[in-house]
């Protein structure tokens, strides 16, 4: 009861003229938007030793998640991940998993590869990486061409 007494007051708050006046933007940013937004921040140099301080980890983890553009990158690696032997893993719900090695929300997708190698087994994805093309596949797995 409080949280929607606080959203209440918040949306009417937003609505008085003041308020409109404070907004920088009256649109909602597309979700493009968003995400070049959010990698501005980060300088070439930068992301290049998270990117190299991460390489200490396994591919697919919290602390070396897989870097993807979007919601669109997040499915289009999935659907090119194949078990060991070559068959398409089921894949799970997507679920958040924190904050990455990058400093962004990550994703966490459960595997399963039945009785073909690694089995059952989960990868984490980070989406705020509009332009980066992951070549590589976590242990145990690989990818298929595009």
């Amino acid at each position: 009861m409080r949280a929607s007494f606080l959203f209440a007051l918040i949306l009417t708050a937003a609505g008085t003229p003041a308020a409109a006046e404070k907004l920088p933007n009256k649109g909602t940013p597309s979700p493009r938007d968003m995400l070049a937004q959010i990698g501005s921040g980060v300088s070439d140099e930068e992301l290049a030793r998270a990117v190299k301080a991460a390489s200490a980890y396994p591919l697919g983890s919290v602390k070396n998640p897989v870097r993807v553009g979007g919601p669109e990158g997040e499915s289009a690696y999935v659907a090119r991940l194949r078990c060991a032997e070559g068959s398409k893993p089921e894949i799970g719900q997507r679920a958040p998993a924190g904050i990455g090695a990058y400093g962004t929300i990550v994703d966490r997708f459960p595997l399963d590869c039945k009785a073909a190698a690694p089995g059952k087994a989960e990868i984490v994805m980070d989406m705020y990486h509009e332009e980066h093309v992951e070549t590589n596949a976590p242990p145990g797995l690989t990818l298929a061409s595009e």
